[in-house]
């Protein structure tokens, strides 16, 4: 035991020189280790402003660069850890050693005094050893991520890695191994997103390319149930072809053939008549889906506060106390509430009938918005059943001055009655009269409103009828009528008003046929212009559709559509009458007048003629009646001329009647007549 003591403390004490050497190695490697940081920080500086710059040009990439400087900087920390952990190994061998074998480490160090010797050269130098393997484990980072794309994406990295290596050994033997590890990477994903890209577009040009269906799929289909699953999926292929015609289409078929399979498909799925099926795919060529879809789902229930009786908030707070969730119709309106659900009929609860609000249609507000009465004048509401844009007006004057609500129809103008006794309305005065006979009746308004009947293509999800009822002639129908109902609107508005001389003309329509054909007419056959309507939404009108062309301002009319402001399908224009006279109307007058005068310059002389002729037959002497014919004694009582006859003797021509054969004193040379004995 004691012996082994002292071999311990003489062990001790030999191995001081080499404790220091061991220092010594020591502080140089740790003196290595930190320019290996210094260099690794600096070049991580250079990544980042190199980063930075190709983010400004590719700003996609910036994901993967982030995601590749934390793998090289997790490398780096493992690399520190492992060079730590070799140098508490060789230390704990290099201790084993010296106690295992004394002489050698003697001999060893005398003959060499600085500790070198071969088998210390892998650990004294092991910088690039490792930074090789930490570029290999990088690599071998990377290729674990992409395995999980597939295995073709592997076989193409193989092929990729294998020849970049190649070219990076040659061409770049001066960088460092994070630089060629970074200039790899960014290769591979560079190659990686050109692939992704060509076999993306491979796939979209496979399915563009669609073919109609032919005649005998045609006629297969015709005799079985319609597959709605089918004919909706073929609707989508052919608007997606006509969005590209030129790139999409098949050589041998024109756009007409791919518009008749879509208006086919779409009248099959929807239940349209073609006619107004394409009248919508004119309207609507890349929204007709959405607004078809629009159709089928009804639109909200929207009520109207009357507040002449109560406000919104008021009213909002009762309602919502008896169970009705609702909310504001939106900014544009501030008496609207839209009502999601009830719990109590809205047509039925105290609040409906002590008159605090109407059940309105949110598009019928827009109308009344657009004319914009004014308080004590006089208005025109010429088909105003059933009465609530008629309220709408007598709550924005404050039940003062005149309205007329007049309509055609004698059994809806009840409602009129109803409605404006229920909302406490003073200021009305209801009539029955035909619409176009109206000026005949009453004019000089301040104001007028023109709700005119029409198709109902916009109130589709209200009346569904009009899918398979509404044909050309009922729409040609209707725009006639409007045509007429808008001039004798106009007629009845007074252009000398100081505080109006506008006239509103609305439809539930969105035909251009009966809302901007009728507004040009009104415009080429009476003294009005276009004017904004005031409403801060809504689509601008046609200028040029079709083969139409409208005037320039056609722009300030505003047209509403369910697909896009959740409202029923309306038109609204507002017109500013500038004169009370009618275009052309003076010359018609005056070529009336001509007219008449002519005819009764024409019935004067007739009569003339026939009393000058009883004249003639009652003073002329008559002879030789017996031999005269019948006929003959016809003529004289009947007062015909004498001038047919044969005999021309001097008893039948007397000069006398007529003002030429006069002398210049005025007399006439006739001679006495003989009297008769008779």
């Amino acid at each position: 035991m004691l012996s082994d003591k002292t071999e311990t403390k003489k062990l001790s004490s030999r191995q001081k020189k080499r404790l220091k050497n061991r220092e010594e190695k020591r502080q140089k490697f740790l003196s290595m280790k930190k320019e290996k940081e210094e260099s690794y920080q600096k070049l991580k500086a250079m990544k980042k402003s190199k980063q930075l710059e190709e983010s400004k040009e590719n700003k996609g990439n910036n994901n993967s660069r982030k995601r590749k400087i934390s793998k090289q900087e997790s490398s780096e920390e493992e690399e520190d850890e492992d060079d730590e952990l070799e140098d508490e190994s060789e230390e704990d061998g290099i201790n084993e050693e010296a106690e295992s074998s004394d002489e050698e480490e003697v001999e060893s160090s005398d003959e060499n005094p600085q500790g070198y010797t071969d088998d210390n050269k892998l650990w004294l130098k092991p910088s690039k050893r490792k930074m090789d393997e930490d570029v290999s484990e990088s690599e071998e980072e990377d290729e674990n991520d992409s395995d999980d794309d597939g295995d073709d994406d592997n076989m193409d990295d193989d092929e990729f890695d294998s020849d970049e290596d190649e070219e990076d050994e040659d061409e770049n033997e001066d960088m460092l191994p994070i630089e060629k590890a970074a200039k790899k990477l960014n290769k591979k994903q560079e190659k990686d997103r050109k692939l992704a890209e060509a076999e993306l577009q491979t796939n979209i040009s496979e399915m563009e390319k669609y073919t109609l269906p032919s005649g005998q799929e045609i006629e297969k289909e015709s005799q079985q149930p319609p597959d709605l699953q089918l004919i909706l999926q073929r609707i989508k292929e052919v608007q997606h072809v006509l969005g590209d015609f030129k790139g999409r289409r098949e050589p041998d078929r024109t756009r007409q053939d791919y518009l008749d399979q879509l208006i086919k498909d779409l009248c099959a799925y929807y239940s349209y008549n073609e006619f107004l099926m394409e009248k919508l795919v004119q309207l609507f060529p890349h929204e007709i889906s959405e607004f078809l879809e629009a159709n089928e789902v009804q639109r909200p229930v929207t009520i109207r506060t009357n507040t002449l009786k109560t406000r919104r908030r008021d009213l909002a707070q009762a309602l919502i106390n008896r169970g009705v969730n609702l909310d504001p119709i939106g900014k544009w309106s501030k008496v609207g509430l839209v009502v999601y659900d009830s719990q109590v009929p809205l047509g039925a609860t105290p609040e409906y009938l002590a008159g605090h609000y109407i059940i309105q249609g949110g598009s019928s507000f827009l109308p009344v918005m657009a004319l914009a009465p004014q308080e004590n004048e006089r208005i025109l509401d010429m088909s105003s059943a059933p009465g609530g844009k008629t309220t709408h007006i007598a709550s924005l004057m404050k039940n003062t001055g005149v309205i007329f609500a007049n309509d055609a129809n004698k059994d809806r103008a009840k409602a009129i009655v109803g409605n404006v006794h229920r909302m406490g309305i003073t200021n009305t005065v209801i009539c029955n009269y035909d619409g176009r006979k109206f000026p005949s009746v009453m004019h000089g308004f301040d104001r007028v409103l023109l709700d005119a009947p029409c198709s109902g293509t916009g109130v589709i999800a209200k009346d569904t009828e009009v899918k398979m009822n509404k044909d050309e002639k009922d729409i040609q129908r209707c725009s006639h009528l409007q045509r007429e109902l808008l001039l004798a609107a106009i007629d009845c508005c007074d252009a000398k008003s100081s505080t109006g001389g506008y006239i509103v003309y609305s439809t539930c329509s969105i035909l251009v046929d009966e809302n901007e054909s009728v507004i040009e007419y009104a415009l080429n056959k009476r003294n009005v212009k276009l004017v904004p309507t005031g409403l801060d939404f809504g689509k601008e009108g046609y200028v040029n559709f079709e083969r139409h062309r409208f005037h320039p301002n056609m722009k300030l009319t505003r047209r509403f559509y369910p697909h896009t402001h959740n409202l029923d399908g309306f038109f609204v224009a507002k017109l500013k009458k500038f004169s009370n006279k009618i275009p052309g109307a003076e010359e018609k007058t005056r070529v009336a007048t001509e007219m008449a005068d002519s005819v009764n310059v024409a019935e004067d002389v007739k009569k003339e003629v026939a009393v000058k002729g009883e004249n003639q037959s009652g003073e002329e002497p008559v002879k030789d009646n017996k031999d005269t014919a019948p006929g003959k004694k016809d003529n004289k009582k009947k007062g015909s001329s004498k001038w047919n006859k044969k005999d021309t003797a001097k008893k039948t021509f007397k000069p006398g009647k007529f003002k030429k054969f006069k002398n210049n004193d005025g007399k006439s040379k006739q001679k006495k007549k003989p009297k008769s004995k008779n």
